[in-house]
């Protein structure tokens, strides 16, 4: 899937020789849950958030989504800082723990309604809900019955093909498709794109093994770390709360010598 945003910015070549940030939040605040947050990911970036406590990591997915309004700072995404139509708002999609979906609607239904949203024409609708559909791995049986006789793990799949439907450059994925076995939700997480930039929140971080290249620490409501997943290894820690809180205190100490920032797209 390619990215149909006409900004110059955003040509493949251009990413190539500028490396721009996809997503950049500059002192964000929100509520108790972040302080002054500030985070730069590159496009094409595949980064996993992990925090204390876990409602940080959620919170900033959903200031991003445009869900929940910030109380201060600046954001900008996919080159816009408006969140309206006209600037990031069908650039991002947004994939959390529960579906959020009406159990009744079929997912023919729901990507009808999200090609709608979207203002799709119809055969163009229908083309790309046809692509995400088989990557959703969708039964063709299942896309014109109601989503309760599938189940969540329907319902999640349902979510993230309408996700998918716009083609967005900033992918958003708060501890998603938790009802589909191990190997089927990492293949649907490893979402294609080289231009597409994803930002994965999970409580285990050990299941997200290989669907990201480095991984933010946050803890009360600011990002302490961003390190490659290959300064866990070189430092001999796992990919778990523990090992990443453990690397956070090391380069405190000043006995990791790591750099802090991910030198360009992950």
């Amino acid at each position: 899937m390619t990215s149909s945003t006409p900004d110059a910015l955003w040509s493949a070549p251009s990413l190539r020789l500028l490396r721009p940030a996809a997503v950049v939040c500059a002192d964000v605040s929100r509520g108790a849950d972040l302080d002054r947050c500030s985070l730069s990911v590159p496009a094409g970036g595949r980064l996993l958030l992990v925090s204390d406590p876990d409602s940080t990591a959620s919170a900033l997915l959903r200031v991003l989504a445009g869900l929940s309004p910030a109380d201060g700072g600046r954001i900008r995404i996919a080159g816009s800082s408006d969140s309206g139509s006209g600037g990031w708002g069908r650039r991002v999609a947004y994939v959390g723990p529960n579906p959020g979906l009406r159990a009744w609607m079929t997912p023919l239904e729901v990507l009808r309604l999200a090609g709608d949203l979207l203002d799709l024409p119809a055969a163009e609708r229908a083309r790309r809900g046809e692509r995400v559909t088989d990557w959703a791995g969708i039964p063709a049986a299942a896309l014109a019955q109601p989503m309760s006789r599938g189940g969540v793990a329907l319902q999640q799949r349902t979510a993230l093909a309408a996700a998918l439907l716009g083609d967005p450059e900033v992918l958003l994925l708060d501890e998603p498709l938790r009802a589909i076995d191990p190997e089927e939700r990492r293949r649907l997480l490893g979402i294609r794109g080289r231009r597409r930039t994803v930002l994965l929140a999970s409580r285990r971080p050990a299941s997200e093994a290989g669907l990201a290249a480095h991984v933010a620490y946050m803890r009360v409501g600011r990002v302490e770390l961003i390190a490659a997943m290959s300064d866990l290894d070189a430092a001999g820690l796992p990919l778990s709360r523990l090992g990443i809180e453990a690397l956070v205190d090391r380069r405190a100490a000043g006995t990791n010598p790591v750099p802090r920032r991910a030198p360009g797209p992950v």
